[in-house]
């Protein structure tokens, strides 16, 4: 087998390996409220810091509430919340991208302009100080890094439609009577979402850190809910006496952000045949 075939092979194989830990890690955060042995509300003081074994694999926090119900239940608010981020932030940007590049002239300028008003700043700093202009919250830190996340999509919509407004097909698709808005569903659209998806894929592990670092500071959301930057924020102050406090939902966003990078770097790799000979 020729090395770039069995390269590909590989990445096939990656792809499908990573594919169903993703999904077998977001049916988890679906399904995590029910597959909670203990009520992760449910507090129990003469239990508290209880450290792991077997009745409760995770230990206890300071309240005596089981914690490896509260890492399932974190896993619904977490990983749902960041997975609809990034569905915001890609619908906005790909609409905006999409209305520079076929239009161009002033739209293109103004739209342009203004997605480099929003990268001209470190994007957590920005996204914490719209955060707290809204106020705490976890919808809030949603809007927060919604609102700040969606130039990147922008730019490569709308340099993928200009390039693509140049091209014959198009050209075949205008002159047999297509209307703009049939173009850009139908002849536009498609052709530029393969890179749009990667970059969102790419982008849930920084998404899922940035939302848990805002909960982390108190900008996200709020105990007692059950997130996973909250839960660490809440059990810092507890490292040294009951490590496993802040380890449980710390260690949740690692392997969640691991493998959803993985996951997106394998997408990447085997839809981009340049970088697959590497």
């Amino acid at each position: 087998m020729a090395p770039t075939a069995l390269k590909k092979d590989t990445t096939k194989k990656r792809l499908i390996i990573f594919g169903v830990l993703t999904a077998s890690l977001i049916l988890v955060s679906i399904f995590a409220i029910p597959l909670c042995p203990y009520d992760p509300y449910l507090q129990d003081l003469s239990n508290a810091k209880a450290p792991p074994s077997a009745m409760h694999l995770l230990g206890t926090d300071r309240f005596g509430r089981d914690l490896f119900s509260r890492v399932l239940a974190g896993s619904h608010t977490s990983i749902l919340s960041t997975l609809l981020l990034v569905a915001i932030i890609t619908i906005i940007g790909t609409a905006v991208g999409l209305l520079a590049g076929w239009w161009g002239g002033k739209i293109d300028v103004i739209l342009m302009r203004l997605s480099d008003v929003f990268l001209a700043f470190p994007g957590l700093v920005f996204a914490l100080a719209v955060a707290g202009v809204l106020g705490g919250g976890l919808h809030n830190a949603v809007a927060a890094l919604a609102a700040i996340s969606w130039p990147k999509y922008a730019r490569i919509a709308r340099s993928q439609t200009a390039a693509i407004q140049k091209t014959p097909f198009l050209a075949a698709a205008r002159i047999s009577g297509n209307s703009n808005a049939r173009l850009i569903l139908f002849h536009v659209l498609p052709n530029i979402i393969g890179p749009i998806l990667v970059t969102s894929m790419l982008d849930i592990g920084t998404m899922m850190m940035e939302l848990a670092g805002l909960s982390f500071l108190g900008l996200g959301a709020k105990p007692p809910a059950a997130e996973w930057g909250s839960m660490v924020s809440d059990g810092r102050s507890m490292l040294s006496d009951s490590p496993w406090i802040p380890f449980s939902p710390g260690f949740a966003i690692l392997l969640s952000v691991m493998i959803f990078n993985m996951l997106g770097d394998t997408i990447r790799d085997y839809a981009d045949p340049k970088h697959a000979r590497r």
